[in-house]
C-alpha cells in the first residue's frame, strides 16, 4: 500500500515506505519525552508508538507533583498515514526534525492538558544498537537516539493551569525496531531463562552540555549493552537551569559564555562507561548513584554524583503496565485517567519497578539535572539483588 512519503527518495526495502523491514508482531515506532523543575515540584512524561504490523497507535501523558502522579492515555486504530501522529486526545507534531517538537493534551476530554514545545539544546545522540537474542529468537533489536532540550507552553492538571518556560528542561527519544509490546497471549513457548533484565539510562542536562549513560546487563554483570557521551550545547539552544545552589539565577552573558566555551561539535563518545549505585532497602531504585565516564585519550575520567529527588513511575505511561501496556488491540477508540499517590505505592509490585528519578547531578563544580532511569527484573549478582522483584536487603 502506498504512502505520500513514496514520492522521497527515502526507501530502505524494496516494499512501499509504509511496509517496515520486519513481520515481527513486536516492531514498533515511538516518541518519548520528559521534563522536569530543578527544585522537582514538577516533573511529566509523555509518549506515543505506532505497532504497524498490529496496526495498533497508543499515547500517554503523566504528570508527577504535590506528590501525585495523574496520567492519561489513548488506544485505537494506528492511521495509514504515518504523519498523523495523533490518537484521541494526544498528539505529537514535528515541527523541525531534530529540532523542535510539540505534544498537545486536549484537557476538555482529561484531566490534564497540554500544549507543550520542545527545543532541542544538543544535536541528537545516536545510541549504538540495542541487540538482544535468546533461546534462538530475537527479544530486542532497535535503535534510539536521544535528545537534550527545553520546553516552553504550558500543562493543566484538575483544571489549574501550569505555565512551562525554558527553565523546564528535560529530553526526549526516538527509537524503532523490534521489543516486546502487545498481548502477552500468543507469544509462543516461555523462555528456558528466569526473567532477567537490568537496564540503566542517565540523560542529564548541565549549562554547557548534556551528558548520556546507559548499560544493559545480564545478572552475572556481563554487559550487552553501554553507552557514555557527552553533548554540548548549540549556541540557539541555551537554556537556564534556574536558580543555583546558592540562589542566584544564571543569566543571559553567562549562559552565551558557556555556549561559546563548549565546543559546538558533534555528540563526543566516551572510551568507558561505568556505575556505581546503591538501592533504597527494600526497593529497586536508587538511595545515591554515580557514573563515570573515561574519555578517549587519557584526559581525566568524569565522576558525576547522582542524588535522587523525586521518583515517577514509568507505569503512569503504559511502560508495563499489566492492564495498558503498550501496543495491545483495545478497539477503535480508547482511553483511560488514572492517579495515585506515590506515598501509597508498594515499591515490590512489578508495576512499580520501572522508574525514572529526577536526581541532582554533581559534576565537580557544575550541578544538573536529570534523571536516573531504573528497570532491573530478577537478579543481579554485583549490586546485591535477588529473586524476581525483591527489593535490596
Amino acid at each position: 500500500m502506498l504512502n505520500r512519503f513514496d514520492d522521497y527518495p527515502i526507501h530502505q526495502t524494496t516494499a512501499p515506505v509504509l511496509h517496515v523491514e520486519t513481520a515481527s508482531p513486536n516492531a514498533y515506532n515511538r516518541y518519548f519525552f520528559n521534563g522536569y523543575r530543578r527544585d522537582g515540584s514538577l516533573m511529566f512524561g509523555a509518549a506515543l508508538g505506532i505497532y504497524p504490523n498490529r496496526g495498533v497507535i497508543d499515547a500517554g501523558l503523566s504528570v508527577l507533583r504535590n506528590g501525585e502522579q495523574v496520567s492519561t492515555l489513548a488506544s485505537g486504530r494506528a492511521p495509514l498515514d504515518r504523519t498523523r501522529t495523533e490518537v484521541g486526545h494526544l498528539r505529537v507534531d514535528v515541527i523541525e526534525p531534530m529540532r523542535t517538537l510539540r505534544f498537545r493534551c486536549d484537557a476538555d476530554r482529561s484531566p490534564l492538558g497540554a500544549d507543550l514545545v520542545f527545543h532541542a539544546r544538543t544535536a541528537a545522540v545516536e545510541e549504538p544498537p540495542f541487540k538482544l537474542e535468546q533461546d534462538g529468537r530475537t527479544v530486542l533489536d532497535y535503535t534510539r537516539v536521544t535528545q537534550f532540550g527545553s520546553w516552553e507552553g504550558w500543562l493543566s492538571v484538575d483544571g489549574e493551569r501550569i505555565e512551562v518556560d525554558a527553565t523546564v528542561l528535560g529530553c526526549r527519544d526516538r527509537s524503532w525496531g523490534v521489543r516486546p509490546i502487545g498481548e502477552r497471549a500468543g507469544r509462543g513457548a516461555p523462555s528456558r531463562r528466569a526473567p532477567q533484565f537490568f537496564w540503566l539510562w542517565a540523560p542529564l542536562n548541565f549549562d554547557g552540555c548534556g551528558v548520556l549513560f546507559d548499560v544493559n546487563e545480564f545478572a552475572d554483570g556481563r554487559r550487552w549493552h553501554g553507552f557514555g557521551a557527552i553533548a554540548p550545547v548549540l549556541l540557539d539552544g541555551m537554556a537556564a537551569l534556574g536558580e543555583a545552589d546558592d540562589g542566584t539565577a544564571g543569566t543571559a552573558e553567562s549562559l552565551r559564555q558557556a555556549a561559546q566555551d563548549a565546543v559546538l561539535e558533534p555528540p563526543i563518545p566516551m572510551r568507558d562507561a561505568q556505575y556505581v549505585i546503591d538501592w533504597e532497602p527494600g526497593t529497586r531504585r536508587s538511595a545515591m548513584a554515580s557514573i563515570i565516564l573515561e574519555p578517549f585519550g587519557g584526559i581525566d575520567t568524569h565522576i558525576i554524583r547522582l542524588e535522587p529527588l523525586a521518583t515517577f513511575h514509568m507505569s503512569g505511561l503504559g511502560y508495563g503496565h499489566a492492564e495498558w501496556g503498550h501496543g495491545c488491540w483495545r478497539g477503535e477508540q480508547a482511553s483511560v485517567d488514572w492517579r495515585w499517590r506515590t506515598e501509597d505505592i508498594d515499591p515490590s509490585a512489578s508495576s512499580s519497578i520501572h522508574v525514572q528519578q529526577l536526581v541532582r547531578a554533581r559534576w565537580g563544580s557544575q550541578t544538573g539535572i536529570g534523571v536516573l532511569e531504573q528497570l532491573v527484573i530478577g537478579n543481579h549478582g554485583p549490586t546485591g539483588l535477588s529473586g524476581v522483584f525483591d527489593g535490596a536487603p
